[in-house]
């Protein structure tokens, strides 16, 4: 009898965790299904992009893309869906690691100058000259003598590039803190993203106020008329690349194939710099502390 009941109850485990298999796999399904949505309502925007590529290349203009913003904002993810269908010979997305001795005793922008766009072509930063006004100053990677040149002179040098005719698009990606951690442990729990975890992911919560601080002097002090910055509410993945590549695209006076798209950026989701300094002022005064 006991055996008996060994037996039923083992069966019943077993039709159980294969219930839950079935349930995890609808699961998934569904969420593939839904990516899959997702990925195809991108794709007549992505058309545009080619479209945008073929004006640069015609016009011989150059353009650059700065995507900055908190780690695990989706600054790569979105730049994978911006270059995904584009002409490879005529983009580039640069993503510069740790300076060496010789980047060291340079002028600071040598290095990114070095990346610079040709005529006809887009550069994509997957972070940026920006790294001095976020990240170097908040882990001491840089003295304040450097962090204070950079503030000064970043502008001039910006509206030069504008000046002479590079197509400048100055991005941020925001999100929350809860956000941001949630992320992290998804990276730490998937072994696919794993590699994406570093040392300075590792302390962006413990340091969030630090470099929310950094943000607003640097939204404040770097948002001009000639280089504004945009910020994108990032929270919701797929509105945010989205909304980036329908900023991207109103930057350029391309030719516009699918004229039955909508081109104008959701409010709720993209707001200028200058919006964005002034709600971080007003959180400031509402709680005494920087909020965003």
């Amino acid at each position: 009898m006991t055996d008996l009941k060994q037996e039923v109850e083992q069966l019943k485990q077993e039709k159980q965790a294969l219930l839950d298999e079935i349930s995890r796999m609808k699961a998934n399904s569904k969420k593939a299904v839904k990516r899959r949505r997702i990925e195809q309502n991108l794709k007549p925007y992505q058309a545009e992009l080619i479209q945008l590529q073929k004006y640069l290349e015609k016009s011989g203009r150059r353009m650059i893309i700065l995507f900055e913003g908190r780690d695990a904002s989706g600054k790569g993810g979105t730049i994978r869906r911006v270059t995904r269908y584009m002409n490879e010979k005529h983009y580039r997305v640069v993503a510069l690691g740790k300076p060496t001795e010789k980047q060291k005793s340079q002028w600071f922008f040598q290095k990114y100058i070095r990346e610079f766009p040709r005529g006809g072509e887009m550069v994509l930063f997957d972070r940026s000259w920006y790294n001095r006004a976020m990240v170097e100053p908040v882990f001491g990677f840089c003295t304040e003598d450097e962090y204070k040149n950079f503030m000064k002179g970043v502008t001039g040098f910006e509206k030069d590039l504008v000046r002479q005719g590079t197509v400048l698009v100055k991005l941020y990606f925001s999100v929350t803190r809860e956000e941001q951690a949630l992320r992290f442990k998804r990276r730490t729990d998937d072994l696919l993203r794993q590699w994406k975890l570093s040392e300075v992911d590792m302390q962006a919560q413990e340091r969030w106020d630090d470099f929310t601080n950094q943000k607003y002097s640097m939204l404040k002090r770097t948002h001009v008329p000639q280089a504004p910055w945009t910020v994108i509410r990032a929270n919701d993945k797929h509105l945010a690349r989205l909304n980036a590549i329908r900023v991207i695209l109103n930057a350029v006076p391309y030719e516009r194939k699918n004229t039955k798209l909508d081109f104008v950026p959701n409010p709720e989701i993209v707001i200028s710099g200058a919006r964005e300094v002034e709600q971080m002022e007003a959180d400031l005064l509402r709680d005494g502390k920087f909020t965003h």
